[in-house]
């Protein structure tokens, strides 16, 4: 209700001028007015009673009266050449009653005489998105929000001085309009999830006013969703300035996910701290803004990075699959000469077993988490002799040996250990370890 609220005054500022709409010129019988071709006509009511029924509605202070005023002037006169003047009149006057329902309706009828009245599609567009905003209708109003809008926009290319207009009100009418029809348009479009649309929208209401942080957010947020609208560089300007204009805990939850998406962007949160202090003073990305993208290493890379920082016993099992499987070809030669044929102790993740011979039991096993994840095995174990059924492990549970590897195949990676044995005290657990992703 409050945003609601909020609509109805900042509407009200943009209709100001319809409240004090010139008077049409009296009726002066038999004139024969010459006026320039190029020159708009001021509107004429001839009949005396109906000009003084308009301006004796139009010039009630009451708001209630003037709504009484002008709904018996339109019953009087339904094709008055006044009729759009005064429906946008009663729409201000119903807005002064507070009675949003009667507003809306009156607009509507405004657009049935000018589908490109620029206050009634304005009133259309913030109100129908504050509605949306506080959950009445969202939908469908915010839809209504998005169609006024556009139309709105598209209306203000070819609008012209209104008369009695002085220019000063003129352009003010014109920004605060394109504001309320950029962001409504905008709006709509986020959440429709037309990202590219909502980014012309939105960034063209904030670049009009900075500190509009109703549309800088959803612009930011806009920027920072995958596809192919994506613009990292932007989102994160614009998600830093949020957090900078945002108050109380929605400041705090702004600059957490901020952080995270800068994190994320560039591997770390170093500069993240300067690019909140940039955009506290800073409305728009200065010419040529960019923060440095993390490019995480390839498979190959990160085997390399281990065998600086690990020896290969100390390294887990994933950690041997990665350099066997995706190593250059000298560390997967250094790895597997220091597995092949020594003993190790390891627990893996039993997918199956084959305990139908009676000299050896064989146990297919999965070592690595993602492996494990995706119940694929990558260790062929045959144990040095059957497993007797007191002992026997259970398929889809921890098993703790000791295994000399053999043998190996790269992709997709399976590693063949014999001489299996079960082990008496629980072998340490390695890590868990995901493969890294490639570049």
């Amino acid at each position: 209700m409050k945003k609601i609220v909020l609509a109805m005054l900042l509407v009200a500022a943009v209709t100001a001028v319809a409240q004090t709409a010139p008077a049409p010129a009296q009726p002066a019988p038999q004139q024969t007015p010459t006026p320039s071709p190029a020159a708009p006509q001021k509107k004429e009511i001839k009949d005396p009673a109906e000009y003084n029924a308009y301006v004796g509605a139009v010039q009630q202070q009451d708001a209630a009266a003037k709504v009484s005023g002008l709904e018996a002037f339109l019953t009087q006169y339904p094709n008055s050449v006044m009729k759009e003047d005064a429906l946008e009149l009663l729409m201000g006057a119903y807005q002064g009653t507070n009675n949003q329902a009667k507003t809306l309706e009156t607009a509507q009828k405004v657009l049935a005489v000018n589908p490109c009245n620029i206050r009634a599609l304005a009133l259309l567009a913030y109100t129908k998105r504050a509605m949306a905003e506080a959950g009445q209708n969202a939908q469908q109003n915010l839809t209504d929000a998005g169609q006024s809008g556009e139309k709105g926009l598209q209306c203000l290319q070819t609008m012209t001085k209104p008369d009695g207009t002085s220019d000063a009100d003129f352009q003010k009418l014109k920004a605060q309009t394109s504001a309320i029809f950029n962001g409504a348009a905008g709006i709509a479009a986020y959440q429709a999830k037309d990202y590219a649309k909502a980014e012309k929208f939105l960034r063209a209401s904030v670049e009009a006013d900075p500190a509009n942080l109703r549309d800088l957010y959803p612009l930011a947020l806009a920027y920072l969703t995958p596809g192919p609208a994506e613009n990292d560089l932007d989102g994160l300007f614009f998600i830093a300035r949020a957090a900078n204009l945002a108050q109380g805990a929605g400041k705090d939850q702004i600059a957490k996910f901020g952080k995270s998406k800068y994190v994320k962007y560039h591997g770390s949160e170093e500069g993240w701290t300067a690019l909140l202090a940039q955009a506290a003073t800073t409305t728009l990305p200065p010419a040529g803004f960019t923060i440095t993208k993390y490019v995480p290493p390839t498979p190959a890379e990160h085997c390399s990075d281990l065998l600086k920082t690990k020896k290969v016993q100390e390294m887990s099992f994933a950690e041997w699959q990665l350099c066997l499987s995706e190593g250059k070809p000298e560390d997967a030669e250094n790895v597997w000469s220091v597995l092949k044929g020594k003993p190790l102790q390891m627990v893996a993740h039993v997918i199956s077993i084959d305990s139908s011979s009676k000299t050896a039991t064989k146990l297919q096993l999965a070592g690595s988490s993602d492996d494990i994840d995706a119940k694929r095995a990558d260790i062929d174990l045959t144990m040095s002799a059957a497993i007797p059924a007191k002992s026997m492990p259970k398929e889809d549970a921890d098993f703790q040996f000791e295994g000399t590897p053999v043998s190996y195949v790269a992709k997709p990676f399976l590693m063949t250990m014999n001489e299996g044995a079960l082990l008496v005290k629980a072998a340490p657990k390695p890590a868990v370890h995901k493969k890294p992703r490639a570049r």
